[in-house]
């Protein structure tokens, strides 16, 4: 029996396409082992954002290669579609499969044996046009779910357009089914994940449904206690969606919606779909209907054309909003983007002080937001996640919180009162006023 290990680079979609192609393996008699149990084969699924994720993949080719010297390496994931050429030439790399054939990796490798060269199957980007269903399992406490894939938007700075090909969507009906299966392993939270997953409903090139139309679907299916909506761009979360969220007693409150900047000027030159008085008007009515709602931001900074000025409007946007934490992003220069052909590079030092600054502003956002909920009462879903004698989880609306270690409640929920913030930043709970729930 060969052993196959398996990493994940880059996002909740990246986590669902790895562990549905685990389970691939297992059904065809591999064991799936750890990292440094010295695999036969290494599956690595990249990721492309940024600069730094693909200097990411040659690190974790070397270790694996120092963890076991003879084994085979398969890359897979955005970075394989984008530079398959360039990865084929990092020592140690056997294999390198684009977007179009990364599910096929027993049809196209064969028995996984090496070869004098690394083998290159990347078709063009544009054959990647079938869905493929996938969900995480076992991994974690909560389950990734993919519902969406690709994207049609091309925003300047954005390369997954190039890595993943063009927006094609589940059905309905076969994320339904899914959602069931995972009812049957007593997981407890499922992430909606995808690319751009408000886009949901494109089958073969034609829109058959709509995003709303699955989170209602979703609602009704029993033994899975929360949905949680992944990023979902501002203007595809329409009025619809959030007031049925706010009604749901499956869909939590906890909404995480890209910005990627608070000057118009410099969403006009990204290309974006929106301004920002429709942000803050999605925030508005979010905030109106769930004031405890939890609303998280992806921003970038450094973007070409970003002068002072305009960096500030981001920051004085940001500050004045009722928002919980930021995703920040500094913006690095990708290949064959529009953003490259902008004027007003920004130097990466001043780059690097506006990351600075929009995380720590985050952290007194986040803290405010925990602040504000101290002394309420939420339901908590426990993690493996054990530090110092306590264990972790998250409320509902993604709080993080500490409580005392109780292998009992792991994988459940619990109801608890949020106490205080601890030094590390996590909020305390009154041990006393917590009552078990089974389920």
């Amino acid at each position: 029996m060969k052993k196959v290990a398996f990493y994940t680079l880059g996002c909740k979609l990246n986590f669902s396409e790895t562990s549905t192609i685990s389970r691939q393996f297992e059904d065809r008699g591999f064991q799936k082992v750890d990292f440094q149990e010295n695999p036969d084969i290494f599956i690595i699924n990249t990721c492309s954002v940024t600069e730094n994720a693909d200097k990411k993949c040659k690190k974790i080719v070397k270790e694996a290669k120092k963890i076991s010297p003879d084994s085979y390496v398969a890359i897979i994931g955005c970075y394989a579609q984008l530079k398959p050429r360039e990865i084929s030439e990092i020592k140690g790399v056997d294999a390198v499969l684009g977007a179009a054939e990364k599910f096929r990796l027993h049809e196209l490798l064969g028995d996984f044996a090496k070869e004098q060269e690394a083998k290159v199957v990347a078709s063009e980007i544009s054959e990647a046009t079938s869905f493929n269903n996938a969900y995480s399992i076992n991994d974690r406490t909560r389950t990734f779910l993919k519902v969406q894939d690709g994207c049609n938007y091309g925003c300047a700075f954005c390369t997954i357009p190039l890595a993943r090909g063009k927006s094609r969507s589940n059905t309905i009906a076969s994320v339904l089914e899914s959602a069931q299966e995972i009812a049957s392993t007593d997981v407890k939270e499922v992430v909606l994940t995808g690319v751009n997953i408000g886009d949901f409903g494109i089958v073969e090139g034609k829109r058959q449904e709509r995003f709303a139309d699955l989170v209602f679907a979703l609602d009704q299916v029993d033994g899975i206690d929360r949905f949680r909506i992944s990023s979902i761009e501002p203007n595809l979360l329409t009025n619809e969606i959030i007031e049925f969220v706010s009604r749901s007693e499956r869909f939590v409150p906890h909404f995480h919606i890209p910005l990627q900047s608070g000057s118009n000027t410099i969403l006009r030159k990204m290309g974006r779909r929106y301004l920002r008085e429709l942000y803050e008007d999605r925030v508005s009515k979010i905030k109106t209907l769930m004031p405890h709602a939890c609303i998280g931001v992806d921003v970038i900074v450094g973007f070409p054309g970003e002068t002072d000025e305009l960096f500030l409007e981001t920051y004085n946007f940001l500050n004045d909003l009722d928002i919980s934490y930021l995703h920040v992003f500094t913006y690095s220069e990708r290949a064959n983007t529009r953003a490259v052909e902008i004027d007003g590079v920004v130097p990466m030092k001043k780059r690097n002080e506006r990351s600075k600054m929009l995380r720590i502003l985050s952290e007194k956002k986040r803290r405010k937001f925990y602040e504000e909920n101290l002394g309420k009462t939420f339901t908590v879903l426990f993690e493996e996640d054990i530090d110092g004698g306590k264990m972790h989880g998250f409320t509902e609306n993604y709080i993080r919180v500490a409580a005392k270690y109780d292998p009992m409640l792991i994988n459940e929920t619990k109801q608890v009162t949020l106490d205080y913030i601890n030094e590390a930043g996590n909020v305390e709970v009154l041990e006393p006023e917590m009552v078990y729930e089974k389920h």
